[in-house]
C-alpha cells in the first residue's frame, strides 16, 4: 500500500517540483529573502521613533527672526540660493521654499508642490510656527496623543501586506511560469505519454505550493517579530484558511494566465499585467481606501484586496473565520473561475 501511494503519478511529480526549487536558489531567494529585506527596509524607514522634522529651504532675504522661530519649532531650515531651491523641490529634499517678503506687503512666500503630502503637511507646520512666533494665539486648547502601541505601526500594516504579495508571487510564478517552462521544453508532451491523468499534473503543483506555503509565511512572521516585534493576534487555523484559500486562489489565475503562452517573453508580459495593476491598489504597501470612491467596488473585488484585508483582520485584530468569510468567498470565486475556464483553454504543446 505505502509502495502504491509512494508510486503514485501526483507523488512522483510532487517531489519532482520540490527538487526543481531545491535546485533554483534565485527561487528561493525570490520566495525567502526578499520578503525579508523589504521588511528591513520599510521597517527602518518607517520606524517608531517619533515624526522626522520638516527639512525647509529659505530663499536670501528672508528675516532673520522668521530663520530663528523656524528653528526654534524644529523646523529643518536650510539656506539655499534660487537655482538650488529650484533642485531641491524637485528631488523632494525640502518639503517647502520660505521665499523673502513681498515688497510692499511684507508677506512671506511659500514655494511647494500642493500634490505632495508632505509638502502640504509642511507647509502647515512652518505656517504655524511662523504665525505663533508672530504673537498668534490659538482660541481652543489642543493635546496631542501619540499612538505608538503595538498594531498601530506601520509595520503591523506591512508585513500582513508582504506575506499577501509573496503568496501571489508564488503561486503565480510558481505555478504559471513553471507551467510554460515546461511546455517550452516539451516536457508537457512527454509527460502526457506517462501513465499520467492530466489533471495530476496540476494537483502536483498544488502540493508542492502546499509544502512551501507554512515556510514562506513563518519565516516573515518569525523574522518580523524578532525585529520589529510585530505579534499574530488571531488563531492559526484562521490565518491558514486565508493563506491557503488566497494560494489556491491565485494557482487557479496561474493556470489561466499560462494555459496558452507559448515562450516566456508571452508569460511575463501576461504575469505583469495581472499582478502590477494589484501591487498598486490592492492595499500592499498603503491602504486601498486612498483610491477614489468609484474605483472602490473593483479594488474591493480583487483577490489581493481581499487576502491583504484577511491577513490583517487576523494578524493584527484578531478576526476567526466569520469575520474574514467576503474575502475567503471573493478569493474562491476567482480561483475556482479562474481554474475552470484555464483547465479548458490549457494547452499541452
Amino acid at each position: 500500500m505505502a509502495e502504491g501511494v509512494r508510486n503514485h503519478p501526483v507523488v512522483q511529480l510532487t517531489l519532482m517540483r520540490l527538487r526543481e526549487l531545491r535546485r533554483e536558489p534565485g527561487t528561493l531567494f525570490w520566495v525567502f529573502g526578499f520578503p525579508i529585506l523589504m521588511s528591513i527596509g520599510l521597517g527602518l524607514a518607517f520606524r517608531t521613533t517619533g515624526p522626522e522634522p520638516v527639512m525647509v529651504g529659505v530663499l536670501p532675504g528672508v528675516p532673520a527672526e522668521a530663520r530663528a522661530a523656524l528653528t526654534a519649532g524644529g523646523v529643518r531650515v536650510r539656506s539655499v540660493d534660487e537655482p538650488t531651491a529650484r533642485a531641491e523641490l524637485r528631488a523632494g529634499r525640502v518639503a517647502l521654499v520660505v521665499e523673502a517678503p513681498a515688497p510692499g506687503s511684507g508677506a512671506l512666500g511659500y514655494r511647494y508642490d500642493p500634490m505632495r503630502p508632505e509638502a502640504r503637511l509642511g507647509r502647515e507646520v512652518v505656517d504655524g510656527v511662523l504665525q505663533r512666533a508672530a504673537g498668534r494665539r490659538d482660541p481652543r486648547p489642543v493635546r496631542d496623543d501619540v499612538v505608538r502601541e503595538r498594531g498601530a505601526r506601520y509595520i503591523d500594516f506591512l508585513i500582513p501586506g508582504l506575506i499577501g504579495m509573496n503568496l501571489m508571487s508564488g503561486s503565480m510564478w510558481g505555478i504559471g511560469w513553471v507551467l510554460v517552462n515546461m511546455r517550452i521544453r516539451k516536457l508537457l508532451k512527454r509527460l502526457l505519454a506517462a501513465p499520467m491523468r492530466r489533471r495530476h499534473l496540476f494537483y502536483a503543483q498544488a502540493l508542492a505550493r502546499l509544502v512551501i506555503i507554512p515556510v514562506e509565511i513563518g519565516v516573515i512572521l518569525i523574522f518580523a517579530r524578532v525585529a520589529f516585534d510585530v505579534r499574530m493576534t488571531g488563531s492559526w487555523l484562521a490565518l491558514a484558511v486565508v493563506s491557503l484559500t488566497g494560494s489556491a486562489s491565485f494557482a487557479g489565475l496561474a493556470i489561466l494566465v499560462a494555459s496558452r503562452a507559448q515562450n516566456s517573453e508571452t508569460m511575463n508580459g501576461l504575469m505583469n499585467v495581472v499582478m502590477l495593476p494589484m501591487f498598486v491598489v490592492s492595499g500592499v504597501f498603503f491602504s486601498s481606501a486612498h483610491f477614489p470612491a468609484f474605483m472602490q467596488p473593483v479594488v474591493n473585488a480583487l483577490p489581493l484586496t481581499a487576502l491583504c484585508n484577511g491577513l490583517r483582520a487576523v494578524i493584527i485584530d484578531g478576526a476567526g473565520l466569520a469575520r474574514i468569510a467576503v474575502s475567503l468567498a471573493i478569493m474562491g470565486l476567482w480561483g475556482g473561475i479562474s481554474f475552470v475556464i484555464g483547465l479548458r483553454l490549457f494547452r499541452w504543446g
